[in-house]
């Protein structure tokens, strides 16, 4: 059977505000040009047992067509033109009702009624939306004249009611599904903006040297505690720091910041790098005390420059990974600062000390523990070890190329890489001038 042959008429066109009010429910509720739908099959299948019919439907009626949500007894028909039917209204109130096509005359002309499949007997009831649009009809069908009883018709309503339900509750959904979109988007971009005010917009030009800084964010929507900056001292010496605070979101937001300012004041006031570490420490106890400690690992080092072209490298680590030197013949060495405790937390903290000498073609990498923690394809932690190992592997002279072959490893560890990680590169370039004594090392 065909839609052609057997054709269904859900209301006669309804003029005016009213019906362009109605196909606005219709399009709300997004159930036209739908998939088959286990629900209401189900519902359809109920409605035809409950009268002991062969054929009933779900149907959604639009401008000009009438859209069949589910169809019982009625394979492969899935739309019929609006203005052919055996049924003459949306009904408004109680359900409609033909006892016999052939003798009603809103009926007896009908294709469906002369033609195939010859109905005789049709009930329908109105699918009504809580402001009183008629989306559609539960309908039931039938080759010969009948006359249904009260109980019939009222479980009609019924299941006409199910299915005004069941729209609600999805329209529900996809009102909740596109908040939480919104509001994921909203939490991203201020995510992302919170995260750039953490951090310097660009890195400052130092004299005879190259820097460079990557951030690596894991989660979009979550704000990092990972910091870094670079930036002048009174005396022409350059000071740089790069660390990560407990936790994440805001709480880690308001401890990056006051962490970030309080390395640069004090490096203003005194910038011995152990100093500087022990002043943050004393801060951070002032600001959070009690049941609510915070506390961070961080590296904070001055930058001396040498007539040379070198640079002497003074670090100063509280609890957080080695700076890597990366020499200018490929090898590459830990710039420990390994006893250096925690920021913010311990009593009397001890803060290590270390010295280094960065010469043209040499670099140092500070990293968080986001890229050392990652782990591999094995299911391993990248470690030290293995960092160290990628940078012996794929030699880099320059900040940026350093930072280049770090961003090649964090494709590689892919979704092993769980937590934001920050990077800061310093690196001497070959072309500083030398003294003789350099140029014959």
């Amino acid at each position: 059977m065909t839609a052609t042959e057997y054709t269904l008429h859900h209301g006669a066109a309804q003029d005016g505000a009213d019906e362009r009010s109605r196909l606005a429910a219709v399009r709300r509720y997004a159930a036209l040009d739908t998939s088959a739908d286990g629900a209401f099959d189900r519902i359809a299948t109920l409605a035809a047992r409950i009268f002991g019919a062969p054929m009933a439907t779900v149907a959604i009626v639009d401008s000009d067509r009438v859209w069949l949500k589910a169809a019982h007894g009625l394979a492969g028909l899935r739309e019929v033109p609006r203005d052919q039917s055996v049924l003459g209204t949306l009904p408004q109130e109680g359900p409609y009702v033909v006892t016999d096509t052939l003798i009603d005359p809103r009926t007896t002309t009908g294709p469906a009624v002369q033609g195939r499949p010859g109905v005789r007997f049709c009930a329908a009831a109105a699918i009504t939306t809580p402001d009183g649009h008629r989306l559609g009809t539960v309908n039931v069908l039938d080759t010969r004249p009948r006359h249904p009883t009260g109980d019939q018709l009222a479980a009609l309503q019924e299941l006409a009611a199910l299915v005004m339900e069941e729209l609600e509750l999805r329209l529900s959904a996809q009102h909740m599904v596109a908040a939480e979109r919104a509001r994921r988007a909203d939490a991203e971009r201020l995510a992302r903006t919170l995260q750039r005010t953490l951090l310097p917009p660009a890195l400052p030009t130092v004299p005879g040297l190259e820097a460079a800084a990557a951030y690596h964010t894991a989660s979009a929507d979550e704000v990092g505690g990972d910091f870094y900056d670079l930036f002048p001292l009174d005396d022409g010496r350059w000071a740089f720091f790069l660390g990560d605070v407990c936790g994440k979101g805001a709480a880690a937001a308001a401890l990056t910041s006051l962490t970030r300012y309080t390395l640069r004041a004090a490096a203003i006031y005194d910038p011995d790098p152990r100093t500087v570490l022990s002043n943050l420490d004393t801060v951070l106890k002032g600001e959070y005390q009690g049941d609510t400690p915070r506390y961070c690992t961080a590296v904070f080092g001055v930058l001396d420059a040498a007539t040379d072209g070198s640079f002497t490298v003074t670090l100063a680590g509280g609890g957080h990974p080695p700076a890597l030197a990366v020499r200018a013949n490929g090898t590459v060495e830990p710039v420990s600062t390994n006893g250096g405790q925690l920021i913010g937390i311990l009593p009397d903290p001890h803060f290590a000390q270390a010295t280094t000498r960065l010469a043209p073609g040499d670099a140092l990498l500070l990293y968080t523990d986001g890229l050392t923690e990652a782990r591999t394809a094995d299911g391993s932690m990248l470690g030290e070890e293995g960092l160290a190992r990628h940078l012996v592997a794929r030699p880099a002279r320059g900040a940026d190329v350093l930072l280049a072959s770090l961003h090649e490893l964090f494709t590689d560890l892919g979704p092993g890489v769980s937590d934001d990680t920050a990077l800061l590169a310093l690196s001497v370039p070959y072309h500083q001038a030398l003294l003789p004594a350099q140029e014959n090392r």
